[in-house]
């Protein structure tokens, strides 16, 4: 067993406990492994372990990457959006899960080549009031949800949120949860929503036990980022 085989199976352990703990079925949550600032050879690692979803937040970096990898790898955009970016990220990514404004969601939508499947998007929400790491607030992601589903080159898959860190597994459900229930609001609205993509190495089990179907997962699998 490699030391990444011993990662992800510890990883999954922790989700297959949370799962139960919710009354959920495990293969209900996936694994974005989150590769950026590692290099090729840890995709290579991750892709013969059977991960197929990697999670990029540089474009440069990852353009880089993508030749070099199997082209069976998804790969997803995880990182903040810069309107000078928007044609490569819709040209070679799968998925998008930082859309926040209708100015970026319409480039996007405009530059995603015709041969391409429509882009997977989430649109990130700023569930906690904390803007760091940027979103959309609450009460104005029904309205982008809106405009994303009217672009044809675009797909609605869900919501993303990068909550303030939090020790405590109950003060980290808190914002979870207010996701979920978000989604929940904007699926009885009529929008198609069938991702909530948030969890990370230090909190997944509260992301789990509130409805997560997407966990974003780097350090947990390769280790601490090369500096």
């Amino acid at each position: 067993m490699t030391r990444f085989t011993k990662h992800l199976t510890d990883l999954k352990s922790r989700i297959r406990a949370a799962s139960e703990l919710a009354g959920r079925n495990e293969n209900d949550v996936s694994i974005l492994a989150v590769s950026k600032r590692h290099g090729v050879d840890a995709v290579h690692e991750a892709v013969s372990a059977g991960l197929r979803a990697m999670g990029e937040n540089y474009v440069q970096e990852a353009l880089e990457k993508m030749p070099l990898c199997d082209p069976s790898v998804e790969w997803h955009f995880i990182g903040r959006i810069q309107s000078n970016k928007t044609r490569q990220i819709a040209g070679n990514f799968s998925w998008v899960q930082t859309v926040c404004t209708d100015r970026i969601a319409r480039r996007l939508g405009e530059q995603r080549p015709e041969d391409l499947p429509p882009l997977n998007v989430c649109v990130q929400v700023c569930i906690d009031g904390d803007t760091t790491h940027g979103g959309v607030m609450p009460d104005e992601a029904a309205g982008l949800c809106r405009i994303i589903e009217e672009l044809p080159r675009l797909k609605l898959r869900g919501l993303m949120t990068i909550p303030v860190a939090a020790d405590n597994p109950e003060a980290q459900r808190i914002p979870f949860r207010a996701l979920r229930e978000l989604r929940d609001e904007l699926a009885a609205a009529g929008h198609e929503l069938d991702t909530l993509s948030m969890g990370m190495t230090g909190d997944l089990e509260a992301a789990v036990l509130e409805g997560s179907t997407m966990l974003r997962i780097g350090t947990a699998l390769f280790g601490p980022r090369p500096v």
